[in-house]
Formats: structure tokens, C-alpha cells, sequence
């Protein structure tokens, strides 16, 4: 309530004197809290000393009690004792005077009869004696006897349970013969289907070969042309530079032609001194939105080229490993098969100067067009023309991309104005068979060509075993 009440603003004086009042009255509650959380701390120390204080007089009451009982026990004793001695001292007196009263017999009067006795019980202890050693014999005899019929007994057992093992082995390994005759059955035929796999994949694998062998010269045939059509883009972007720089002395030269005659008002001004006084006429009447308009443009084309680097970084990524996979594939079919046919030496250079050459690319799209064997398809033709068309439309500037999408597309018009192997490439183009596929080929041949050892192993050892 006190805070709500200091919260809400007053502007009279008597509000000033209500707010400090109310400030004395928080001071006060504060102080008083203050005492009782004292208070309350003081009581808690109180309350913990009692709580000791308590427990030391539980445990002195406990000791004095103990220190009663003792000395009750003690006195008990003591009476116990007194009793005693009072009663063997009683017992003493009488004994006294019952030998001073009665008159006590001769000594051999009583020994007589009691060492005639004593000889009769010797003899018949004696006896005794005999009977026990006989007793002793005899039960030792039998014991050796039933010690003898134990060990008897324990080793027919043996051999009986012995007997019962071996019948259960051989019931068990009679059954594991029918298994293992069964499995080889099975493997058998599995080896059989196994091989006639393998002849069909070699038989595809050798086919694939002849197709990649014979697909090598017209790939060096097409980087041959594509170095052509790279020498041809250099001489024209020269042939630009030079244009250009013709184009602009011609354009001075008319502007002072022009300006020869006119006067001050009336001369001819450069495109560049126009579209500057334009921007700043522009920038002197809308300053607050000049700088959008200004920067949009160039921000478009930062994203544009970001795109397309990001897009060629992938594609780039993308083809390296893909050739990686496919050189591994390669170096793991000659070690597992070192007698088998084998790519040439050239074929391998090719293919790692096509993948600089396609690294070095600036757009994506091509490049994920491009196939494993090295050429281009005539799909990608027109998307390649249509892309260069695009991109000269939009930027007059020569980029890499856009120069490289240019050499692409010249590439194609030579691939059909040629003769010769390159026709036959895009004829033949659908049936061919992509390089994921090709590796996953090589890697399925080795992997059965390893079972199938595997296997003739296994068999190998189990005959061996069996035998």
C-alpha cells in the first residue's frame, strides 16, 4: 500500500508534507523490521542454546542412572557375600562337633572291602579292554571294505556318464554334419549364381571400357576445339578493347568538331558531364531518398555475383568429388585386378585437364551439365547459348562466367559443324551409361570377386575340417 501510494505523483504542497510523512513512516516500519528480524535471530540463538543445554543434562541424567544401578548391584553383592560366609561358617561349627561327638570306626575295617572291589572291577576292566580292541579290528576291516565298494561305484559312474557324453557328442556333430552338408549345398548354389553374376558384370565392365577407351579420342578431339574457341574469345576481347577505345577518341573528336562553331550555351555536351550534372540537380532536390536509389543498383549486382560464386563453389565441390570417388575406384580395380585391361595413361591425363579446365568455369549450371566422359549433350547447348545471350543482355562487362559460357557455346557449334568421331558421340550419346553408375559398377564387381574368395576359403576349411 505504502509503495502504490509513493508512486502516484502529487503536485500540491500538502502532498509534499503527506510524501515525507509517508517517507518517516517507511523509515520506521524499516527500523522495526530491522528489530524483529534481531529479535528473531537472538530467540533462534536462545532456542539453539537451550536445545544443548537439554541434551547435556539428558545425558547426565543417563549417567547417574547408570551410577545407581551399579551401586545397587554392589551392595547385592555385598549381602550375597556376608550370607555365605556365615553360613560356611556354621557348616564349620557343626562338623567340629559332630567329629567330637560320634566315635569313628577302624581304618581297615572300612579299606578291606573296598580293595577287593577295586581288584574285581580291574579284571573286569581288562576284559572290556579285550572286547574293544577285537571291536576295533572289525570295524576297521569293514570300513577298508566299504571304501573299496565306494571307489567301485564312483568309477562305474564315471564311465557311465562318460559313456552318456559320448553318445550326445556324436548325435550332436551327427547333426551338425547334416547342417554343414545342407550349407554347402546352399553355397554351392550361391557360388554358382555368384559366378555367373560376375561373368555378366565382367562382360559390362569390358563393354564400359571399350565405350570409355573409345570415348577418349573424341574428348581430346573437343578439348582441342575448346582451345580454339578459348584463343578465338582472347583475339575478340582484344578486338573489343581496340573498338572501344576507337569509339571514344571518335567521340571526343566529333564533340570538338561540334563545338567548333557554337557558342558557350549551345556546345555539345559529353554523356558523362550530363548524367553527372543530372545526379546532382537530383541530389540537391531529393537528398533523403537519393542514396537508396543510388545504391540499389550496386547492391543487386554484389548479390548477382555472390550467387554465382556461391553457385560455381558448389559445382566445383561437387566435380571434385566425384573424380575422387572415381580415382579411387579406379586404384582399388588395378590392385585388386593387376592382369585385367587397364585405361590408358592418356585417357587419365585428359580427364584430370578437363577437371582443371571445368573447375576453372564461373557458372554452376554448366558445369552440372557437363558428363563424366568429358563432352556436352545438345540439350545443354541451348541453355548454354541462351545463358550467354542473358548475361551479355544484362552486363556489357566480359566476366569469367559469361566468357566462359561463350567459349561453351562455341564449343557446341563446332561439335556440329565437325565430322568424324564427334557425330558418332551424339548419336551415341543416350546410350551411354553415367560415371556414378560406372563406379558403383567397379565397386559391386570387387566386392563380389572378395566374397567369392571369401567363400572358396570357407569351403576350403570346412572340407578340411570335415575330412
Amino acid at each position: 500500500m505504502f509503495k502504490c501510494l509513493i508512486c502516484i505523483p502529487f503536485w500540491s504542497p500538502a502532498s509534499a508534507d503527506k510524501d515525507r510523512e509517508l517517507g518517516d513512516a517507511h523509515a520506521e516500519i524499516k527500523g522495526l523490521k530491522h528489530s524483529e528480524r534481531l529479535k528473531e535471530k537472538a530467540v533462534e540463538e536462545l532456542t539453539d542454546e537451550l536445545e544443548k543445554v537439554d541434551e547435556k543434562l539428558k545425558a547426565t541424567e543417563a549417567l547417574l542412572e547408570s551410577k545407581h544401578l551399579e551401586n545397587k548391584k554392589i551392595n547385592d553383592e555385598k549381602r550375597a557375600a556376608l550370607s555365605a560366609q556365615y553360613a560356611a561358617e556354621a557348616t564349620l561349627r557343626r562338623v567340629h562337633a559332630a567329629q567330637k561327638d560320634d566315635e569313628m570306626p577302624p581304618i581297615e575295617a572300612i579299606i578291606a572291602p573296598l580293595e577287593a572291589e577295586l581288584k574285581l572291577s580291574r579284571l573286569e576292566v581288562a576284559k572290556l579292554q579285550d572286547d574293544n580292541r577285537a571291536l576295533d579290528r572289525l570295524t576297521k576291516s569293514k570300513e577298508a571294505a566299504l571304501l573299496e565298494a565306494e571307489r567301485t561305484v564312483q568309477m562305474a559312474l564315471a564311465k557311465a556318464s562318460l559313456v552318456d557324453d559320448l553318445q550326445n557328442k556324436n548325435q550332436d556333430l551327427i547333426k551338425q554334419i547334416e547342417i554343414c552338408q545342407e550349407e554347402n549345398r546352399i553355397l554351392d548354389k550361391m557360388h554358382r549364381q555368384k559366378v555367373a553374376e560376375v561373368e555378366k558384370l565382367t562382360q559390362t565392365v569390358r563393354e564400359l571400357e571399350e565405350a570409355v577407351l573409345a570415348g577418349g579420342a573424341a574428348a581430346n578431339a573437343v578439348r582441342d576445339y575448346q582451345r580454339k574457341v578459348q584463343e578465338m574469345n582472347e583475339e575478340k576481347k582484344t578486338m573489343d578493347r581496340e573498338l572501344a577505345r576507337a569509339k571514344v577518341t571518335a567521340n571526343r573528336v566529333a564533340v570538338v568538331v561540334a563545338n567548333e562553331w557554337k557558342d558557350g550555351n549551345d556546345k555539345v555536351m559529353p554523356v558523362k558531364q550530363w548524367l553527372e550534372e543530372r545526379r546532382f540537380f537530383q541530389a540537391s532536390s531529393h537528398c533523403s531518398f537519393v542514396p537508396k536509389n543510388r545504391y540499389m543498383g550496386e547492391m543487386q549486382q554484389l548479390r548477382d555475383k555472390l550467387a554465382i560464386v556461391e553457385r560455381t563453389a558448389k559445382a566445383e565441390a561437387q566435380l571434385k568429388e566425384k573424380y575422387q570417388l572415381r580415382f579411387k575406384v579406379l586404384e582399388e580395380r588395378h590392385k585388386a585386378t593387376p592382369g585385367g585391361v587397364s585405361c590408358p595413361t592418356s585417357e587419365v591425363k585428359s580427364r584430370s585437364n578437363g577437371l582443371s579446365r571445368r573447375q576453372s568455369l564461373g557458372g554452376a549450371e554448366n558445369l552440372s551439365r557437363i558428363s563424366p566422359n568429358g563432352f556436352l549433350s545438345r540439350k545443354t547447348i541451348g541453355s548454354i547459348r541462351s545463358n550467354g545471350a542473358n548475361a551479355t543482355e544484362n552486363d556489357n562487362r566480359p566476366t569469367n562466367a559469361s566468357e566462359q559460357v561463350q567459349s561453351n557455346g562455341n564449343d557446341c557449334k563446332l561439335e556440329e559443324n565437325g565430322d568424324g568421331p564427334i557425330e558418332k558421340i551424339k548419336t551415341q550419346h543416350e546410350d551411354y551409361v553415367s560415371g556414378m553408375l560406372y563406379d558403383m559398377l567397379q565397386k559391386e564387381v570387387i566386392t563380389l570377386r572378395k566374397a567369392c574368395h571369401e567363400k572358396d576359403q570357407g569351403l576350403k576349411d570346412k572340407d578340411d575340417a570335415i575330412e
